[in-house]
């Protein structure tokens, strides 16, 4: 996962995701609103547009005067856009009307000169503050070197609390908006094809100038962001004491699994073990555990010792004694009600929904669920289905939607051996990533470039990635560890967030021009790193890369699997965020009551044909929705988008397509993808080469 990466990602921070902002807004960090302040804002602005109303009308005729009928339409959307957006903190009508008239520019060569002048700005004020922001959490995101109660108020500190305010006060923000349109999502899609890049660049950075949102209450927008990140990174299931149905215990006495990374990936690495189905199981009833909150206090606070049997839920076959509670859908309704706060001062994306969907994935909502119901009403699904349930020999369960590697599996310590001779430690990892590199098909060059700009380190956590905002600073790659070793999840991970790093270092470097930078939306650079994860046993040694049909045969397959896995909870919590807006004084009791009823609807319509019953209404499991609101979707499109790229390199070189395409620009994603693939976004070549995939397979 990148991690906004924010990118651009970050496209992934919860304020962002609930602002509507992301790596295109300089003002990164746009602050929540009281109702009252809203309401103070609204009512500035309403009296403002009424001294405005006159002023704009004598600067666009003084304008036309200087400029000429011709530049009317320009002149007009300019100051229109100016007007919008000043208020009484920037200056009277004669203050507007004299910055409009100074500042409008008709020259082309000026135009040119300012939008330089802007772009490289913007480039070293988000570029900067991004850095400082990175280096100042990063002791609350790492493993190692912990200092209790000083790192999560560094995490928490903003250099520029303000800044979205200060780039209007100080007119940066107004002198763009008058010179640059801010066009919609509809007219990008329309209109985007025709535009050279400077065209573009321009879009990016008028895109940095949204409604102005006052700073008093930034500190709490800031604050809940970090409680969701740090509930998520934070809530990691004691398991040394965990039973299966017939008493076995699994684990070592201390050990604990991130809810619900690592709880899956246990269970996934259970195909691998002597009676795996029990622990299979067992865990599952710890992710069910999780998702409705009933797992006992004494086991999460982890000084329970006796036995628990998470079917059951008891510990030494008694009383669980008080269980966890709410504490899940309470952050749930706190990004919510936040998210609230936002929506009067976007009155063209006036939900938390719209603004994901508009701003930052920049695709319409209906074609990205239109998308992942194709996905999951594919033909091929039943064929998997039978596929499936032939490779494990038994009816299919639940829990078997986690289940990708379709060739005989090895047992997890065989994996974790096969790491340890490759990889002794992540610091050896982080050496060989040139080589890596190489072998992959960069040429020397390019691998030293990009591989010693990658700082591999162990987070606390997920792993992540995290771009770099300015020439001259690497990426950071950031995964899960063993206690003496990096081991098989730690590597599978490390190898999805180099996906992450090998776009953004390109994206960065090679890209044409600093307002360009980056991928249009996360899906797109998940579809890198979900590309690199795949190649994760090609770099151990452990795939015979001779057998390329066959292996693009088994990545279809594999690939389809995790997007219909991941397809099923991005549907939920995008219906989930629904009912909320149409139930929005929802309690923490409501919310999870309609949470594991849109996991029962959605299971029975697209899953228990294949996979049976859920007892554990698995489809809610994942901790995305708390820490990275409405993130999900960009997974299953990454998937699609992954195998797109994947199958169009098919007989071409991997490491210059990679580069090529992670430096087309910040585009749209269709536009990116017609550039990249030559076709939009879609389902049908993932199920395509599925079905042509099992055909061979069988």
């Amino acid at each position: 996962m990148e991690f906004a990466s924010t990118h651009r990602r970050i496209s992934c921070e919860t304020t962002q995701v609930l602002s509507g902002t992301g790596a295109r807004n300089t003002a990164s960090t746009l602050r929540a609103m009281t109702p009252a302040t809203a309401e103070s804002s609204r009512a500035d602005s309403a009296s403002t547009h009424l001294v405005l109303t006159e002023a704009s009308g004598r600067a666009i005729a003084a304008l036309i005067t200087q400029h000429g009928e011709s530049q009317r339409a320009m002149i007009e959307s300019g100051v229109g856009r100016v007007a919008v957006r000043w208020n009484s903190k920037d200056g009277d009508a004669a203050a507007f009307e004299a910055f409009c008239v100074k500042h409008f520019v008709v020259d082309p060569a000026e135009r040119t000169r300012l939008l330089v002048r802007l772009e490289r700005a913007l480039e070293q004020i988000d570029g900067h503050l991004y850095e400082m922001r990175r280096t100042l959490r990063r002791h609350h995101d790492l493993r190692g070197d912990e200092f209790a109660g000083v790192d999560e108020i560094l995490a928490q500190f903003d250099p520029s609390p303000d800044l979205s305010e200060q780039l209007y006060k100080q007119k940066v923000a107004h002198l763009c908006l008058l010179n640059f349109p801010r066009p919609t999502l509809a007219t990008m899609l329309r209109d985007g094809p025709s535009w050279d890049d400077a065209g573009w660049a321009a879009t990016r950075v008028a895109q940095n100038f949204g409604p102005r949102i006052p700073v008093e209450l930034a500190d709490r927008a800031r604050k809940n962001s970090f409680e969701s990140g740090s509930f998520v990174s934070h809530f990691h299931v004691p398991v040394g004491s965990m039973v299966d149905a017939n008493g076995k215990r699994w684990f070592e006495a201390d050990r604990k699994l991130i809810a619900h990374w690592l709880v899956r990936e246990e269970i996934k690495a259970g195909y691998g073990d002597a009676d795996g189905l029990l622990k299979q199981r067992a865990l599952s009833w710890v992710m069910a555990r999780h998702i409705d909150g009933t797992i006992p206090k004494c086991v999460m606070s982890g000084q329970e010792k006796r036995d628990w049997n998470p079917q059951t839920n008891t510990v030494a076959q008694g009383d669980p004694g008080e269980l966890l509670g709410l504490v899940r859908y309470e952050r749930w309704i706190a990004n919510f009600r936040m998210a609230r706060e936002f929506d009067p001062l976007y009155p063209d994306e006036p939900t938390a929904i719209a603004r994901k969907f508009a701003l930052e994935r920049e695709m319409p909502e209906s074609e990205v669920e239109k998308l992942m119901i194709a996905l999951l009403e594919a033909p091929v699904r039943r064929d998997l289905a039978a596929f499936l349930t032939k490779r494990l020999g038994r009816p299919l369960e639940a829990f078997d939607i986690y289940f990708d590697d379709i060739v005989e599996a090895k047992t997890a310590s065989a994996m974790n051996a096969a790491v340890k001779k490759r990889f002794g430690s992540v610091s050896e990892l982080q050496a060989k990533l040139p080589t890596v590199l190489r072998e992959l098909g960069f040429d020397a060059k390019d691998a030293d470039f990009l591989g010693t700009r990658i700082q591999v380190e162990v987070a606390k956590g997920a792993g992540h990635a995290m771009r770099p905002q300015l020439e001259g600073y690497g990426a950071w790659l950031r995964t899960s560890s063993l206690d003496t070793e990096l081991g098989w999840d730690g590597f599978d991970t490390a190898m999805h967030e180099l996906g992450h790093n090998l776009e953004q270092l390109c994206s960065t470097y090679f890209v044409s021009r600093p307002a360009l930078r980056g991928v249009p939306n996360t899906a797109c650079t998940e579809a890198f790193a979900f590309l690199y994860q795949s190649l994760a046993k090609r770099v151990l040694g452990l795939e015979d890369a001779a057998e390329v049909e066959r292996q693009f045969a088994l990545d279809s397959v594999s690939t389809m699997l995790s997007a219909c896995q991941i397809a099923g909870p991005s549907l939920l919590e995008l219906r989930a965020w629904r009912w909320l807006y149409a139930n929005p004084e929802a309690t923490p009791v409501a919310l999870r009551t309609e949470v594991l009823r849109i996991a029962e609807s959605l299971w029975s319509q697209f899953y228990a044909r294949d996979f049976g019953k859920d007892d554990y209404r698995i489809l809610a499991a994942y901790q995305h929705m708390i820490a990275h609101p409405l993130y999900l979707p960009d997974y299953t499109l990454g998937h699609m988008m992954s195998h797109q790229i994947r199958s169009f390199m098919r007989g071409k070189e991997l490491a210059a397509e990679t580069k090529r395409i992670t430096s087309l620009g910040c585009l749209t994603p269709d536009l990116w993808m017609r550039k990249a693939v030559g076709g939009p976004v879609s389902a049908e070549s993932l199920a395509r080469d599925a079905a042509l995939g099992l055909k061979r397979l069988a």
